[in-house]
């Protein structure tokens, strides 16, 4: 049977084994730097990708919540939000800011779940959205949690998730780093991620040189990057294990045949970084083949440490 407990000490287990990254922990820390223009361009990067301009009358389960940001945007939107998280930190990140934004709201329910969980997924009932930025990725198993995901979108419902991009060379490397960095012990641990952060830094700095870009920008502005923050992104992509990667091309022939329409698709240029998809679960056949979509692709030197 499901319950909170249960999925917290299946979490511990596995950061125990160091086979988790703890990425709630890393989340605690970012709620200290929360502001008003943090959460505004949280809302604004959701509207912007779902092409609204609010979620009023919607339902919207966010599916990995992390910090808590994108359900507090989506509840400042209108939306009716429901929020799980399989780290315990996560959801006590989600559960304060709840408390601090919309105490007692019934319109906000958060909990412990698992996107491996098919029982728990289709327990939650039918959204109008369902939200799941960078999360499947760490589940470790993708493709179940591809496949399971799509349990709680409503029929003409939207899906919008982020998967990381599949890269010959690169991704064997990144994988190992990060199982190497979730099995060492904090005192080994913490000089990895110094080395890592600082390779982060030389890289974008000779990027920045050669486009004769301004290096300081990348990091004034960065919270206009869906309202994150630099520092604990890139302690996220350093220890973010368990890892998987997908194409572009492969997650889009997989909702495809599961009979989803790709409404919006942004890559990250072929980088390291995340592709992101926005899915409508198509009522009839002639929406399925016969609608558009948009192609966008983005700088990987201007996004997220990847």
């Amino acid at each position: 049977m499901h319950n909170d407990l249960s999925v917290a000490a299946e979490h511990a287990a596995e950061v125990t084994a160091g086979r988790r990254f703890e990425f709630g922990k890393n989340w605690q820390r970012f709620l200290a730097t929360l502001s008003e223009r943090r959460i505004a361009e949280a809302e604004r990067s959701l509207c912007q990708m779902l092409a609204v301009d609010d979620l009023i009358g919607t339902t919207f389960l966010d599916a990995g919540s992390g910090s808590g940001l994108f359900s507090l945007a989506a509840r400042r939107l209108g939306a009716r939000v429901t929020s799980f998280d399989y780290d315990p930190q996560s959801v006590a990140c989600t559960n304060e800011l709840k408390r601090r934004f919309f105490p007692n709201d019934s319109q906000w329910q958060v909990s412990a779940g698992s996107a491996l969980d098919r029982t728990y997924l289709a327990s939650l009932g039918k959204f109008d959205l369902v939200y799941s930025w960078g999360v499947l990725h760490h589940t470790g198993n993708l493709w179940q949690a591809l496949d399971n995901i799509v349990l709680p979108v409503a029929d003409g419902g939207r899906l919008f998730i982020s998967i990381y991009n599949t890269q010959r060379y690169w991704t064997p490397l990144h994988t190992w780093l990060k199982r190497t960095y979730v099995s060492l012990p904090k005192v080994l641990a913490w000089p990895m991620a110094a080395m890592l952060v600082a390779f982060q830094l030389v890289k974008g700095l000779v990027r920045d040189l050669t486009l004769l870009r301004n290096p300081l920008e990348r990091y004034r502005n960065y919270a206009s990057s869906r309202g994150m923050s630099w520092w604990h992104d890139c302690l996220d992509w350093i220890g973010g294990y368990p890892f998987e990667t997908a194409t572009p091309e492969a997650v889009f022939a997989y909702y495809q045949e599961h009979g989803f329409v790709l409404e919006r698709l942004i890559t990250c240029g072929g980088g390291p970084g995340c592709n992101q998809f926005v899915f409508r679960k198509a009522l009839d056949r002639w929406h399925w083949t016969k609608h558009p979509y948009r192609l966008e692709i983005s700088d990987p030197g201007t996004g997220p440490p990847s």
